[in-house]
């Protein structure tokens, strides 16, 4: 089946006319070599969206042995630095002419308001840009070693690592792919991108968009295919030499032990349990609606989101009351209609983890102050949720939720916040709400996450670093720091006369 932007990737709606939808390996659409498919759904409704080729490991071979070919013949890195660069702008450009049919393409597959999904797709658009103008600028260093029987000089080269396994997530799959493909176009590596079971299609069209701006076939190949059989062969097969993962502590661990047998390079971006701190001076006028965004946003299906809450005793009441109501104002509904704040839960499966969760808080000694039920019958809509009455020791308060759920407790001063704040195996991100900005810095210094923000939780986009402390991860993505893991530094000595 061949691939046209102009037609079956135009409207989602079209995707029901296809028997499948393919996958991209070496240049070419190809069904999977078992012939089999798989679902995916639209979680507003939790219909069948697409049937999307099953790949399995004769597959994943496959599709790794184009990324080594490609490598190894020098498709992407024989063009000029300065040629590569201009693709990947090319391909952000192209992601902007079609932001409207992604945004609903996304939407539908994930289920996300399509405002939200806009600025999804415009933020991945970025990543190309931004990466595309490094491309010409990533360079080693000359090294003057001083003098001896004979002068020596060195210089370092910076390489990219090779064929590199991308696998990300379902909650925001245009972005996750994007932060791991562009740096790792950019460096010089070749891809294989392994999309979640439940989001596959916007993957699928990256594909079709880096193959139009021009990245030579066996580049970039996009496998789809379940976590236990496709990324499992992926983290372990010989060919691959790093792994760039977004996902679950729990399966992190899986793949450290599995890229064991090659020492694969390893990018890991895990859970959150992520805390904002709310200090009695803040302005709560900006505050308030900003931690509710902090834990609301996407459903809550934020690896970064603010679903701790620690607030000073003497402004609790009225912060912890403002979120609730900020939460209840939040229209829930079909990602598609128009003045939809909050889409669904990506599928049962979640959406009946989240009510565990709120049932076992419940169960334990918390109080659900505001939400805490589904939506409806159709789809898998939740409530944004408040849980007070919590305390530490509590897995609202420990484990990641990704839903809608906030847990807020009182502090007396400072170094109770603190502590409290770093009382979590994760480190992914913070926030603290401030008048003052000196006292915002410092304890921007004590807290033990990856990303500080101070009167803000979300921002600063492609060019802020962003990765965790502890369980949170290894690695950074966006920004310089972002290439580090896809590239390799060689060091070259030689004597002088």
């Amino acid at each position: 089946m061949s691939l046209s932007p102009a037609n079956a990737w135009a409207y989602p709606e079209s995707l029901k006319e296809a028997d499948s939808v393919p996958m991209l390996v070496d240049g070419a659409w190809i069904e999977a070599a078992s012939g089999e498919t798989f679902p995916t759904y639209d979680p507003g409704t939790g219909e069948v969206i697409a049937n999307v080729a099953l790949a399995g490991e004769k597959d994943t071979d496959f599709a790794v042995a184009a990324a080594r070919r490609a490598f190894d013949e020098q498709r992407w890195m024989r063009l000029a630095p300065q040629q590569r660069g201009a693709i990947l702008w090319q391909a952000g450009q192209i992601m902007r002419d079609n932001v409207d049919a992604l945004a609903a393409l996304e939407s539908r597959n994930m289920g996300i308001p399509v405002p939200q999904a806009r600025s999804m797709v415009l933020e991945a658009a970025a990543q190309y840009q931004y990466y595309g103008g490094w491309a010409d600028k990533i360079h080693g260093q000359t090294i003057d070693l001083g003098p001896g029987e004979k002068r020596i000089q060195g210089y370092t080269l910076r390489e990219p690592v090779g064929v590199v396994a991308m696998i990300v997530p379902w909650n925001a799959p245009i972005i996750s792919a994007s932060k791991k493909l562009a740096p790792a176009l950019a460096a010089g590596c070749t891809c294989v991108l392994k999309p979640a079971d439940e989001t596959p299609l916007t993957a699928l069209w990256l594909g079709q968009i880096l193959t139009e701006a021009g990245v030579p076939d066996g580049v970039v190949n996009v496998i789809t295919g379940p976590g236990p059989t496709v990324g499992a062969a992926l983290t372990a097969h010989p060919d691959v030499d790093a792994v760039a993962f977004t996902g679950s502590t729990d399966v992190g661990r899986t793949i450290v032990h599995a890229s064991t047998g090659n020492m694969k390079k390893l990018s890991l971006e895990l859970g959150g349990k992520s805390p904002v701190i709310v200090m009695p001076d803040a302005d709560l006028a900006a505050a308030i609606p900003g931690v509710a965004g902090a834990v609301f946003w996407n459903t809550g299906q934020v690896c970064a989101a603010g679903t701790r809450l620690f607030v000073h005793e003497s402004v609790y009441d009225e912060v912890v009351n403002g979120v609730a109501a900020e939460g209840r104002k939040l229209r829930i509904g079909y990602g598609t209609q128009p003045d939809v704040d909050l889409g669904p839960l990506i599928s049962r499966k979640q959406l009946d983890r989240v009510t565990s969760y709120v049932d076992a808080g419940v169960n334990a000694g918390a109080t659900v102050l505001s939400g805490g039920n589904r939506v409806g019958d159709a789809g898998y809509f939740f409530e944004p949720t408040v849980l007070v009455d919590v305390d530490q020791s509590m897995s609202v308060m420990r484990e990641e939720i990704f839903g809608p759920v906030l847990g807020v407790m009182p502090f007396s001063d400072i170094d109770e916040a603190v502590a409290l704040a770093n009382d979590s195996s994760y480190g992914l991100a913070s926030s603290v709400w401030t008048a003052d900005g000196s006292v915002g810095h410092s304890i921007a210094r004590r807290l033990r996450a990856g990303r500080v923000g101070i009167n803000v939780h979300r921002a600063g986009g492609v060019y802020m670093p962003a990765g965790g402390y502890r369980q949170s991860g290894w690695g950074r993505e966006n920004g310089l720091d972002g290439l580090d893991s896809y590239l390799e530094t060689k060091s070259v000595v030689s004597t002088l006369a």
